[in-house]
């Protein structure tokens, strides 16, 4: 049932936005699956496109930052998050076509993303951002450094696949670099990544303290929010903790004490 009120923002809160599912057609021709999340009533002004973790680890569309933000962001920062499954990688939403080629034939399924948020109408998805996760860090590093893109955010990033030649073509562009390091990384922790990151001048590595490679917990989710929206809308944020207005589902979203909702 619908209710309204204030209600404070849990894990599982989800928020109003539009919805709707999509497909990507990639250059050697498949075809991937993913969901598209905008504002309820208004344009966006700012894109995310997420590139998920390692799919052979249990990384996929719905990897639980990239679902959270879908749920938050549209309607708290009017930020479209577009979610899609690399090749090969199967979500509740489908499979995608192909089979997983260690971050080399992975580079048409980012292709096709960023080309689809360009073209995109009906709203424009304007001010696009690549967003990556683990993994996706590598994809995002290795072939997102497009001209339709303004940026990197990268969480949790191991620099496995992507080498020296991919950070110097991200200097060489000038192009803003975040990368959100986890104090207590499995795989590259703050020290190392400042000095990795060195090669290029314009990134910013930001450590979090006390967070692991997988940001499981609220306190880290939000904090890894808020330096997204920081980051491709500068001025705004902190993100609200507490939501005024229509819900879907009174079990996602538990309401503040003392307020009637």
């Amino acid at each position: 049932m619908n209710t309204v009120g204030t209600h404070t923002i849990r894990a599982s809160t989800v928020l109003p936005a539009r919805r709707r599912d999509i497909e990507l057609h990639t250059p050697d021709g498949l075809r991937l699956v993913g969901e598209l999340a905008l504002p309820l009533d208004r344009d966006p002004v700012a894109t995310l496109i997420t590139l998920h973790p390692l799919p052979t680890h249990g990384g996929f569309m719905d990897s639980h930052v990239f679902k959270k933000a879908s749920y938050r962001l549209p309607a708290l920062a009017d930020i479209a998050v577009l979610r899609f499954n690399t090749r090969g990688t199967a979500s509740p939403r489908g499979t995608s076509e192909g089979r997983y080629d260690e971050a080399r034939d992975e580079r048409f399924d980012v292709a096709a993303a960023i080309e689809f948020a360009e073209f995109a109408e009906g709203p424009a998805l304007v001010n696009r951002w690549l967003l990556g996760w683990s993994f996706g860090t590598d994809l995002a590093l290795m072939y997102g450094n497009d001209p339709a893109v303004e940026g990197a955010i990268l969480l949790s990033p191991p620099l496995k696949f992507s080498g020296p030649e991919h950070l110097q073509g991200w200097a060489d562009s000038g192009k803003p670099v975040v990368a959100l390091v986890p104090e207590l990384d499995d795989y590259l922790r703050p020290d190392e990544a400042v000095r990795r990151f060195s090669a290029i001048p314009q990134a910013r590595v930001v450590a979090v303290e006390g967070a692991k490679h997988l940001w499981v917990g609220e306190p880290y989710l939000r904090r890894v929010l808020d330096e997204i929206v920081a980051t491709v809308c500068p001025g705004a944020g902190p993100l609200p903790t507490t939501w005024h207005g229509d819900v879907s589902s009174a079990s996602l979203i538990e309401p503040v004490a003392g307020t009637g909702g």
